[in-house]
């Protein structure tokens, strides 16, 4: 008899994990107290890129086994709903400050040491066909690992593939508590899950963070995607540019955008001189989870037997997906737990 795995929440955790359940034969119904995406999964930027090199370690090892098995990973996912998440590794660029050369030519030795073939960090001059930004070196640093996907279109391709495996989804299905539902079940609920773990275990687990990105009409989208003075510019394949985000602990409206947004955009607009013109098309802003640790929180919901955890993407969960499912479907399926300590729920 097939094993059968609830999901509360689809957003990137939840609907990977219940992907990666399905995959391997369970049964699985995902609930969404509100619809596919309604929390930080459904912003606009979709950057996907790796951590940098120097001073290795575990969280940065599943992250680049992440990124390294995406592309597969995302094609299967496209294939079974027949639903396209906008995925295409395109690589990145940075511009060269001229301070930091000697530390530019460290980090791409280090890349070397880490990152597996063909994957690599360069030091070039402007690459041809970019979305080029402003540099005063007139050098950039560039890899071909980084990756872009539609936050929004690789929601729906995940719901998509888990319809198409007979899996369930049920939206607007409201609040959940542990004590209604049968295990196994694995809680994926984001900003609100930190709050409702904080609670019950009585101490601080995590909090949200509240971040606002732009879209804008610019057509480039076989560039790569731009990462200059903490700023994201990922084109995508829509003929869309994504900017983002500011990074905002206090705040009032959740889902409000505010002129920290628009300083954003004139930023980028100053990086970036072929975007001076583009038209903002779409403004957003949503609260992402971050963990106390600043790591994926994931095992065992202590005191609750048969629950499980998957929470605390900050900024990292699209990329971090494939492997977290595999994570937690090895945990929840198969009873074995390969969960490095720096990500475990204590």
């Amino acid at each position: 008899m097939a094993s059968r795995v609830t999901v509360i929440g689809a957003g990137i955790f939840g609907l990977s994990c219940a992907w990666e359940c399905l995959r391997r034969g369970a049964e699985v119904r995902v609930i969404e107290a509100a619809r596919v995406g309604a929390g930080s999964s459904g912003g606009t930027v979709g950057a996907l890129a790796p951590h940098a090199p120097e001073n290795w370690n575990a969280k940065k090892q599943m992250q680049l086994d992440a990124l390294v098995a995406a592309e597969g990973w995302w094609a299967e996912v496209a294939e079974a709903g027949g639903t396209d998440p906008g995925y295409a590794r395109t690589g990145r660029i940075q511009p060269a400050d001229p301070a930091t050369l000697d530390r530019l030519h460290a980090r791409i030795a280090a890349a070397a040491e880490v990152w597996p073939a063909p994957f690599r960090m360069d030091l070039t001059g402007a690459p041809e066909g970019a979305l080029l930004p402003v540099s005063e070196s007139g050098l950039y640093l560039t890899d071909n690992l980084t990756a872009r996907l539609s936050p929004r279109r690789a929601g729906a391709a995940l719901a998509a593939a888990i319809r198409a495996r007979g899996g369930i989804i049920e939206e607007n299905a409201g609040h959940q508590t542990p004590d209604t539902l049968k295990g196994p079940v694995i809680w994926a609920t984001g900003a609100a899950g930190l709050a409702a773990l904080s609670a019950d275990l009585g101490r601080g687990i995590g909090n949200g963070v509240k971040g606002q990105s732009a879209l804008l009409a610019h057509a480039a989208p076989d560039a790569p995607q731009v990462f200059a003075e903490g700023l994201h510019i990922v084109p995508h394949a829509d003929g869309t540019v994504a900017i983002g985000s500011t990074s905002e602990r206090d705040f009032d409206d959740p889902t409000r955008t505010d002129a920290q947004l628009d300083a954003l955009i004139e930023r980028a607009r100053v990086l970036c001189p072929a975007l001076k013109d583009a038209p903002v098309i779409d403004r957003w802003a949503g609260v992402r989870p971050r963990a106390t640790s600043r790591a994926p929180l994931l095992g065992p919901w202590l005191g609750h037997p048969g629950h499980f955890v998957a929470n605390g993407g900050f900024k990292i969960g699209f990329g971090m997906a494939p492997a977290i499912a595999a994570l937690m479907a090895d945990l929840v399926l198969l009873g074995q737990d390969h969960i490095p300590d720096e990500f475990r729920l204590k």
